[in-house]
């Protein structure tokens, strides 16, 4: 297949998905602190077309095309297998693609900052809101990297923009920005409600939201919360998109729970 991934450890399978323009690098990168604690899990860590490692296909004019292929990779790699599902952004949008056509093997899922809406304008987002800042920190960089860093950091110091710089800002430079732009014009949002006659996903799952995300938003999420009726939801104050690196260790803690309440499934599964 032309998917890039990567299979860390052994053990019940977590499919996991990066955000848009990104690589599988953001999610290992804040997720393997927590997973090198635990010894039940298989991590399939995925590069989106067009992202990282995974070429472009012409095949893919819009987002159901898009989840098309990464449901015929999980039908390959881990067929008719139980597994959970895990996705940041974009990667949530599919994530939750996923559990719609795969309810039968969707066995817990968990969000992170995950785009409810597809089109922009229709989104509920707060102002952009910055609680600490280094104005320091920002005179060294350059003008074209303040211009990246300073519209989604809600705390702007050094650790955040290090991380910033090496997750999110260098793998974006990599993405195919032609193949990204034809799906963005073409349909970002998927044709079908994922929504619609959704029943009641019965199974644990976390959803992490930033109070200050002026990306996706907080609110949209919570119009979802009678359809996990076993999910955490969360709004973490001083935090905008890239909750997952300024707050780290609510999140750590977070999804270290959602992992453990997880793990009763899958030890009932094998």
């Amino acid at each position: 297949m032309s998917i890039n991934y990567k299979i860390v450890g052994e053990g019940f399978p977590i499919v996991i998905l990066h955000g848009w323009s990104l690589d599988h690098q953001v999610m290992l990168n804040c997720l393997e602190p927590v997973f090198e604690k635990q010894s039940v899990w298989k991590r399939i860590y995925i590069d989106l077309p067009g992202m990282g490692g995974s070429k472009p296909l012409e095949t893919i004019q819009n987002s159901d095309d898009m989840l098309n292929v990464v449901l015929g990779f999980i039908d390959q790699i881990i067929p008719d297998e139980p597994f959970l599902v895990c996705g940041n952004s974009y990667g949530g949008y599919l994530a939750r693609g996923i559990a719609h056509f795969r309810r039968n093997l969707a066995r817990g899922m968990f969000l992170i900052a995950p785009m409810i809406v597809a089109d922009y304008d229709e989104r509920c987002l707060p102002d952009q809101q910055i609680l600490k800042e280094d104005q320091a920190l920002l005179s060294r960089l350059s003008p074209e990297d303040v211009a990246e860093f300073e519209p989604m950091a809600v705390i702007q110091g050094e650790r955040e923009w290090k991380r910033f710089h090496e997750e999110i800002l260098i793998p974006s430079r990599s993405a195919d920005v032609k193949f990204m732009d034809h799906i963005r014009q073409n349909g970002y949002g998927f044709t079908f409600d994922v929504d619609a006659e959704f029943l009641p996903f019965e199974h644990p799952a976390l959803i992490i939201t930033g109070r200050q995300d002026n990306t996706v938003g907080f609110k949209d999420a919570w119009k979802l919360i009678d359809n996990y009726p076993r999910a955490t939801f969360a709004a973490l104050d001083m935090a905008g998109h890239n909750l997952q690196i300024e707050q780290s260790d609510v999140f750590e803690a977070l999804m270290n729970n959602w992992l453990n309440r997880a793990e009763s499934v899958s030890l009932m599964e094998q």
